[in-house]
C-alpha cells in the first residue's frame, strides 16, 4: 500500500477510476488539463499537480485515461509528459482507447529510460468505471502487468494480458469493431418495436434475456427508451475508436465494411452536433431517416 500513484485524466471515466485507487488507501497525485474537473478527488486526499510531468516524478506507478491520441501523445511524450520525469523502474500505463503503433512508440521510448510501459484500454463505460467491474486488456511486457495487476483489480474486474505493446489496443479495436456494428441492431431493433407501438422495456425484458441479449440492448436500450442520451462513452470518441481501427486494419491488408457502416452513420450524429452525447444517441439518426420516409 506504500505505492505512490500519478494519475492523468479525471473525465467520466477516470475520475471514478482514480478514486476507487484512493478509496484503498493509496497515495495519488492526480493532473488534468481542466483542474476544476480533479477536485471531488482532491476533496477525497488526491494531491493536485501542475503537469503530466510532476504527478509522474517520483511515482511507482503512472496512469492515464485521456482523450484522444494526439493526447496521449502530449501526455507521455511531451516536453513536461510522463517520460519526462518518470522514474527508473516505474511502471506507465496508458489506458486510453489509443492506436497501437502509439503504444509500441511509447514502450520503446519508455524503455530508454529503464521504465516500462503498458497499454490498458478498458471497456465497460461510465457503469463500469463507477462500479469497479470494468474489462482490462493489457499489452507490454508481461512482468510489468503482473507488478500492475494489483492495481487494476482495484479498478477492473476481467483482467488480461495478451502479448507485446499495441496487443492491448488491438483487442481494444476488437471490442469497439463488435460494439459498432450491435449498436446498429440495438437501435433498429428499438425503433422498429417502438413503431410497432409494442412497449420497449417489454420487449428489452424478453429478447435481452435470449440469442439476441448483450450489453448494448441491456443497459443502452434501457436508456433510450427513457431519452437519455448522456455519454457514459463519449461519440467523438467512438468515431475515434473507429477511425483507429479502420486505419490499422488497412496496415494489416483488412477490409471491414461492416465497421465503415457504422462510422457513416455516426459521422452524421457528429454532424447533428450529437459527438458529446453517449453513443446511444445514434437511435435519434436513425429516428430522423425513419421519419424522413413517413
Amino acid at each position: 500500500m506504500s505505492k505512490s500513484i500519478g494519475w492523468i485524466g479525471t473525465g467520466v471515466m477516470g475520475a471514478s477510476m482514480a478514486g476507487h485507487l484512493l478509496d484503498a488507501g493509496y497515495d495519488i497525485r492526480v493532473h488534468n488539463r481542466t483542474k476544476d474537473k480533479a477536485l471531488s478527488l482532491m476533496h477525497q486526499g488526491a494531491t493536485w499537480c501542475e503537469s503530466a510531468a510532476d504527478a509522474a516524478e517520483g511515482a511507482d506507478f503512472v496512469f492515464s485515461i485521456v482523450g484522444f491520441p494526439q493526447d496521449v501523445e502530449e501526455t507521455f511524450l511531451g516536453e513536461r509528459g510522463i517520460l519526462s520525469t518518470a522514474k527508473n523502474g516505474s511502471v506507465v500505463i496508458d489506458m486510453t482507447t489509443s492506436e497501437p503503433s502509439l503504444a509500441e512508440r511509447i514502450y520503446e521510448t519508455a524503455k530508454e529510460k529503464g521504465v516500462r510501459a503498458l497499454d490498458a484500454p478498458v471497456s465497460g463505460g461510465d457503469l463500469g468505471a463507477r462500479n469497479a467491474t470494468l474489462s482490462i486488456m493489457v499489452g507490454g511486457e508481461e512482468e510489468a502487468f503482473q507488478q500492475a495487476k494489483p492495481l487494476l483489480k482495484v479498478v477492473g474486474e476481467n483482467i488480461s494480458w495478451f502479448g507485446p505493446a499495441g496487443s492491448g489496443q488491438r483487442v481494444k479495436m476488437s471490442n469497439q469493431i463488435l460494439i459498432a456494428t450491435t449498436m446498429i441492431g440495438t437501435v433498429e431493433s428499438l425503433l422498429y418495436a417502438i413503431r410497432s407501438g409494442l412497449e420497449p422495456n417489454a420487449v428489452i425484458d424478453l429478447i435481452g434475456s435470449g440469442a439476441a441479449g448483450c450489453w448494448s440492448i441491456n443497459n443502452l436500450g434501457r436508456r433510450i427508451v427513457k431519452g437519455d442520451y448522456a455519454p457514459g462513452f463519449f461519440i467523438k470518441h467512438f468515431v475515434k475508436d473507429m477511425s483507429i481501427a479502420l486505419q490499422d486494419a488497412e496496415r494489416l491488408g483488412l477490409e471491414l465494411p461492416g465497421l465503415a457502416l457504422a462510422k457513416k452513420f455516426y459521422d452524421q450524429a457528429v454532424e447533428s452536433g450529437q459527438e458529446n452525447e453517449g453513443t446511444q444517441a445514434l437511435y435519434k439518426v436513425f429516428e430522423r431517416m425513419g421519419s424522413a420516409k413517413t
